[in-house]
């Protein structure tokens, strides 16, 4: 529930469309995952294009790079917080609910 009162949150928001994450940055995001999503498959989508699924985190950067279609999107990442969603609303639901109660003191 959210207080009518309550101030905004605060958080920067980068939006990249073009540019896959790289290697080292999926790395990290893939460290912020709930660790029933720490996968490199968590990363790649079902596209018609992806015929072979890499099995760690480099074959996903050249896949990626190859082939941007191939991620799952949208990739939302706190880098300040620990936390990741990948392809999954209610996963950027869940992070900007930690922000929300990390504002409210919670």
């Amino acid at each position: 529930p959210t207080k009518p009162s309550a101030p905004p949150l605060n958080f920067n928001l980068d939006v990249i469309e073009n540019q896959p994450p790289t290697i080292n940055q999926l790395r990290t995001i893939l460290s912020y995952l709930p660790s029933g999503n720490a996968s490199p498959e968590s990363f790649v989508s079902s596209h018609p294009t992806v015929d072979k699924m890499p099995n760690n985190v480099d074959g996903v950067g050249r896949l990626a790079k190859a082939n941007p279609h191939a991620l799952k999107w949208p990739i939302v990442v706190d880098w300040m917080g620990g936390r990741a969603a990948i392809g999954d609303v209610e996963g950027v639901k869940g992070i900007l609910e930690e922000l929300r109660k990390q504002r409210d003191g919670e």
